[in-house]
């Protein structure tokens, strides 16, 4: 599905991508973990488009994403959930779900509606449409930027940080719904994630550090060690 190789990303001469190789196979969720600051936001930013880079590729199902712009990528099939979830304040939960069949270009027939699945995936949601996106809870938030994405029928899901700032008991509700959308669609997912309950619900791991992978295998076998370098506060 996904396969980055070789890839190279400056923020004008700092090098914050170094030689990464990556995959992510049909249907699988995979986590990238690593501390603060070693480019696993930048690596996503790239993937969807809004930074480039200056060496490497980036193959999305058999194509070369680098000559598509960022709205072409979305439109091929890729949702982002940026850290921070960047759901629109003013707009009501509604609207902000519905800003998500932009995506679906002619992959789609864009009715102005909302599918019973989201619903079923994320049922505070329903009871919640016409309230201010602002005005929702953090976990709130955050169901609805994923739901938002959910919305243009994504082939490859990118997470960032999913359960940054957020209740326990509302992390498990969004774990329990990224593993239904993969078992219900067969989609990819790349889940940038430090909460160790999450990233164990991924298929594999690759561990990065100083912009670069230095580790990588199934998550069924992650370490004490991996975990304790990688993921410890």
């Amino acid at each position: 599905m996904l396969q980055i190789i070789n890839l190279n990303v400056y923020y004008g001469e700092s090098h914050i991508l170094r030689d990464v190789d990556l995959t992510v196979p049909t249907g699988e969720m995979v986590c990238l973990i690593g501390r603060n600051g070693v480019g696993k936001t930048t690596l996503l930013k790239t993937i969807i488009g809004l930074l480039k880079p200056r060496t490497g590729k980036i193959i999305y199902d058999d194509k070369e994403l680098l000559r598509y712009s960022t709205d072409q990528r979305a439109r091929l099939g890729i949702g982002y959930v940026p850290q921070g979830r960047e759901i629109i304040p003013s707009l009501t939960v509604k609207e902000n779900l519905l800003l998500g069949l932009e995506s679906l270009g002619n992959r789609g027939n864009q009715k102005s509606e909302i599918p019973a699945t989201i619903y079923e995936l994320f049922p505070v949601l329903e009871t919640m449409l016409s309230r201010r996106g602002g005005d929702l809870s953090g976990g709130q938030q955050q169901q609805l930027a994923i739901a938002r994405a959910l919305m243009g029928q994504p082939r490859l899901l990118l997470l960032d940080e999913p359960t940054e700032g957020i209740q326990p008991s509302i992390i498990l509700e969004i774990e329990a719904a990224v593993r239904k959308i993969i078992a219900a669609t067969g989609i990819s997912v790349l889940l940038v994630e430090q909460h160790l309950h999450f990233v164990r619900q991924a298929d594999r791991y690759y561990a990065m550090q100083k912009g670069g992978i230095v580790a990588s295998g199934l998550t069924k076998d992650l370490s004490k060690e991996i975990i304790q370098e990688f993921l410890a506060v």
